[in-house]
């Protein structure tokens, strides 16, 4: 899939120029409409550098028991983990537990993001605000648990720490392109699932590598550390030298300088790297199956449920629906053809 003419294009000298103008806003205090977005400093030394194929999404109407306050269960017993129900999350709640209350209490809701995807969570160069599907998302959630107008803290955080920021409590969520997965499930504690993707091959348009294949052995290929890129990479190389970096923007960069020769990421960042710079493809096709949740502290039962409450009111709605709006506005000309979000699944 080749993007037209009105991708972003960004050119490696471009984005060292982007990065020093952008770079003092990164500290500053953006107020956006319906929301105040506070930027704060990044997490992790490498974050200040950081930065899907085509197919089709089912969206049936859900069908749920939705527990009304102080009526949520006890956590129930939970099947082990699988590849086969690893998207099932807890049912939604609007409850005030410990977890929301605390949010509450603060005033603000903190959140890890990614500040160089486009059309998921990025810098607009003209505003230095943050902006993009991710980050509707994190509003609508802020909006829902403090009302209109909220106070949202925006912590950029690199791939490789968005585990240990929620386990140390330094966000109260990510909301960063996050695969749901047994591994990490055994760490984090994720929402139902709001988007679907799968791991893809990004190439020059010139480049002879087909996809994830054989055709990658002898190949510099880059992907970010702590992503599922490089645990599918771990497991089968296909002969390939692997260079792992803090952020997928950096592996964009390392294909621009020559420096790599092929990225494995998700199907929808590669996407939105493919928008930026006409010059690269993705190839072959997505070659996983998998879910982006929202991530949050294991012991926050009660915010899981109410952020799997906000996500339900955001599906809702068909064509109209909150969901269906953001993705027309940031992902459509990029990954035409869905026809709606994935729909919720429940381990109780």
């Amino acid at each position: 899939m080749r993007p037209g003419e009105r991708g972003i294009r960004v050119r490696a000298r471009d984005l060292v120029n982007l990065r020093a103008v952008l770079a003092p806003v990164a500290a500053g205090v953006c107020v956006m409409a319906a929301t105040a977005a506070v930027l704060v400093p990044a997490l992790g030394g490498d974050a200040e550098r950081a930065g899907r194929g085509r197919g089709e999404v089912s969206s049936p109407t859900a069908t749920h028991r939705a527990y009304g306050p102080g009526a949520a269960p006890a956590a129930p017993a939970v099947a082990p983990c699988t590849a086969h129900n690893a998207a099932e999350s807890l049912r939604p709640s609007p409850d005030d537990g410990t977890a929301v209350t605390r949010i509450k209490e603060k005033g603000q809701l903190v959140v890890g993001v990614d500040q160089n995807t486009y059309q998921w969570g990025y810098r607009n160069p003209a505003t230095g605000t943050l902006q993009g599907f991710d980050i509707d998302l994190a509003r609508a959630i802020a909006e829902d648990i403090l009302g209109p107008h909220p106070k949202v803290v925006f912590k950029a955080v690199p791939t490789n720490q968005r585990i240990p920021a929620l386990r140390k409590r330094s966000v109260d969520m990510v909301v960063r392109t996050m695969t749901i997965n047994c591994a990490r499930k055994r760490q984090v504690a994720f929402s139902t699932s709001y988007f679907q993707a799968g791991q893809q091959v990004l190439a020059p348009v010139t480049s002879k590598i087909k996809a994830f294949d054989d055709s990658l052995r002898g190949k510099r290929v880059c992907t970010a550390a702590g992503s599922t890129g490089e645990t599918e990479l771990t497991a089968q190389r296909h002969g390939a030298k692997v260079l792992t970096v803090p952020s997928q923007l950096d592996c964009l960069v390392r294909l621009q300088l020559g420096q790599a020769d092929a990225v494995v990421t998700d199907s929808a960042l590669a996407a939105a790297q493919a928008a930026q710079d006409p010059a690269v493809e993705l190839k072959g096709e997505p070659f996983t199956d998998e879910s982006y949740g929202v991530a949050m502290n294991k012991d926050d039962t009660d915010l899981v449920r109410r952020v799997n409450k906000v996500l339900d009111d955001y599906r809702g709605g068909g064509a109209d629906s909150r969901w269906m709006k953001a993705y027309r506005t940031w992902l459509k000309d990029d990954l035409p053809g869905i026809s709606g979000p994935p729909s919720p699944e429940y381990s109780d």
